[in-house]
Formats: C-alpha cells, sequence, structure tokens
C-alpha cells in the first residue's frame, strides 16, 4: 500500500469518525477547546503507537480510538490539576513575599528608616553576595540548591552568605540585626 493510499485510508477514517470522536472527548473535559486538544492528542499517539515505518499506518478501530481519548482526556484533567496546584503554590508564594516586603514598610515591627537602613546596606553589597543573601533568606533555598542555581560550589554559597552577613553586620548596627 502506498502512502497516498494510506492518508487516504486515514481522511475517509477520520471524515467518518471524527464528528462521534470529538463528541466523545467533549464528554470527557471541561470545554470545547480542551476536547479538540484531547482528539489531536489522541490521534497522535495512535498514530505514533501503530504506524509501522515498513507497513505504514492504517486507521484504527473505533473501540481503540474511543480508549485512546479516554485514557488522553484523564492525563489531561491530571496535568491540569497538577498545573494549577503549581499556579496555586506560585500565588501563595508570590503573597509571602509581599508580605515580607510589607514587613518592612510595617512601622509597627520596624521604623521605615531602619527598612531603609536595611536596604541600602544590601544595595552595597556585591552582587554576588546579594544574589545568596536574596535566595537564602527570602527563597528559602538550601546552598545545595543556591549553588546549582547561580552554578558554583555548595561551600562557596555557604561562605558568600557567611561573607555577606559579616557585611551586613559591620554597616548595620550589630544590636538591632
Amino acid at each position: 500500500m502506498t502512502n497516498d493510499n494510506l492518508a487516504t485510508d486515514w481522511k475517509k477514517w477520520f471524515h467518518e469518525n471524527g464528528t462521534r470522536l470529538l463528541l466523545f472527548a467533549r464528554s470527557k473535559t471541561n470545554n470545547e477547546q480542551d476536547a479538540q486538544d484531547v482528539l489531536q492528542e489522541a490521534i497522535l499517539r495512535l498514530w505514533k503507537s501503530y504506524s509501522n515505518k515498513t507497513e505504514g499506518f492504517s486507521p484504527p478501530q473505533l473501540p481503540l480510538a474511543f480508549t485512546a481519548i479516554r485514557n488522553t482526556a484523564i492525563d489531561h484533567a491530571r496535568k491540569s490539576i497538577r498545573r494549577q496546584a503549581r499556579e496555586q503554590h506560585s500565588d501563595q508564594v508570590f503573597r509571602e513575599s509581599e508580605q515580607l516586603l510589607n514587613w518592612f514598610e510595617s512601622s509597627s515591627i520596624i521604623k521605615k528608616e531602619r527598612a531603609e537602613e536595611i536596604t541600602k546596606a544590601l544595595k552595597k553589597l556585591p552582587e554576588k553576595f546579594r544574589d545568596v543573601i536574596s535566595l537564602k533568606i527570602w527563597g528559602e533555598l538550601t546552598f545545595l540548591e543556591i549553588s546549582k542555581t547561580l552554578n558554583i560550589p555548595a561551600n562557596t554559597a555557604a561562605s558568600r552568605y557567611r561573607y555577606a552577613l559579616d557585611a551586613l553586620r559591620k554597616t548595620l548596627k550589630p544590636n538591632t540585626l
């Protein structure tokens, strides 16, 4: 069978079954766009799974296509749930960082002058020290994670952190740190 015949068979099969496959995908998803994505992904999976370099691809039996759509819809839902969880976590981290910034602005916790003094002291630090301080304190990363992020050894990250704290202690009054 030639590639042109296979393509024609595939187009004919999809023309005959595409509507019912899309309808099934709609029943498994929340909206039209997701249904179309699921259908496309399922058909692509079928194509990859059942294509043979020598014999080509003949259209699958309809029950197999419905199974592929069902499984793809399940995968799609799981991905959506994980994405939403990541987005919610990221939003929570953002809100917490906003609260941390507000901590410096809050006059009940620390005077505005002191916050400005700390900010100026941080800006005076070399960038390599500021990066480690911000990742350690505000990013809550370990030295190993900082080393991977900045592409430096973990011991270097730890020593930069110590040097940065020492520099801040010298710049700021010791009893107020």
